[in-house]
């Protein structure tokens, strides 16, 4: 079984993040903080972890933002941080430098080829809006892939556990930055762009679908892998117009054959088998949907292309019924759904037992 990640933040973890800060800054308590905190870290969830610690380095730096943004900077040359060990720091920043916003910008952009800072930055853009838009417009341009990719991510409407900024969530202050590392040489930073329009998509569809339009009409090395991954929130929603984004006509496609067990057991999985024919040259997006009263889950089943009008596609599923803390199934009737290019083409019904 994995490792929980709120275990990440641990004894080593803070052991790293005291070893850099007590070699850049000779006056650091290092036994003192890393006692502080270890104590009452056991048994917190994952951000509060992440807190808990970094309030432990406002106690024991004893020092006013100004004076403590170069030691954190300096720690980052002098030990290995990584996510884990250098989150705390990227989170006191957050926490305690927003008076600063030049140092805090500065000490975020040092420590996140190491610790990203894409959650340090929200309070920042909240507070200082353009200005600090602007900064994160220069990074986009770094010759450092990760404050390239922070640009994008930090600036991202629905940055997942990131603090809300309203203003991000209406389309086009983040455009520009978007524009820039849109057909970016590294992988790491496109699928943040990516992510990035997609999160626009859940707000402004047609906002998103005309910008990926556009894209996919311009062209780039990477631009067909951007949009494909960019639409795949408004895929599962059926949206009409995301289908041509990735070469499907919306409702084409027929369900020749369609076979699923007829009860499935809490815990175990549900086999199912489809036969799909192509109404016409071109892709054919394959979901499937997991319905009962008051849901509806769509789930990837896949692509394939149609060369001729009449080829026939045949997929293999099982999905999954394994209890998950974030998600309650109770027993009872469901229906199986296949959606073919944005449509519903047949149904199975099947029951969830105990």
């Amino acid at each position: 079984m994995a490792q929980p990640l709120k275990d990440m933040i641990n004894a080593r973890s803070v052991a790293t993040l005291a070893d850099g800060i007590s070699t850049a800054h000779a006056a650091f308590p290092r036994d003192r903080f890393v006692a502080t905190a270890l104590d009452g870290l056991e048994g917190q969830e994952l951000k509060d972890r992440v807190r808990h610690v970094a309030r432990a380095l406002h106690a024991a730096l004893d020092l006013p933002f100004a004076q403590a943004a170069p030691v954190l900077r300096a720690a980052a040359g002098h030990t290995r941080l990584d996510m884990w060990s250098g989150w705390p720091a990227t989170d006191y920043i957050a926490e305690y430098g927003v008076a600063d916003l030049d140092e805090a910008m500065s000490t975020i952009a040092v420590i996140t080829p190491y610790a990203t800072g894409e959650f340090a930055v929200r309070p920042y853009l909240d507070r200082y809006r353009e200005t600090a838009l602007a900064t994160m417009r220069g990074w986009a341009d770094s010759d450092d892939e990760h404050l390239r990719r922070l640009a994008s991510e930090g600036t991202r409407p629905r940055l997942p556990w990131g603090s809300r900024v309203r203003w991000l969530m209406t389309v086009g202050p983040t455009l520009p930055i978007l524009e820039r590392l849109r057909d970016d040489p590294s992988e790491y930073v496109r699928r943040s762009v990516a992510n990035h329009v997609n999160d626009i998509a859940k707000d402004d569809p047609a906002a998103a679908v005309a910008l990926l339009a556009r894209w996919r009409d311009e062209g780039g090395t990477h631009t067909d892998r951007v949009v494909r991954h960019a639409v795949r929130g408004l895929l599962r929603t059926g949206h009409p117009e995301a289908l041509p984004l990735v070469g499907a006509a919306h409702g084409t496609g027929t369900v020749e054959a369609f076979t699923a067990d007829g009860t499935v057991a809490v815990g175990d999985r549900l086999p199912f088998k489809v036969t799909v024919r192509a109404d016409a040259p071109g892709a054919l997006v394959l979901k499937y949907a997991v319905v009962r009263d008051g849901s509806r889950r769509v789930f990837h089943l896949g692509e394939r292309i149609a060369d001729a009008e009449g080829d026939i596609f045949t997929l293999a599923k099982s999905h999954s019924f394994r209890p998950v803390t974030t998600r309650v199934e109770p027993p009872g009737p469901r229906t199986l759904e296949i959606i073919v290019n944005g449509k519903p083409r047949a149904t199975a019904a099947f029951t969830l037992v105990p």
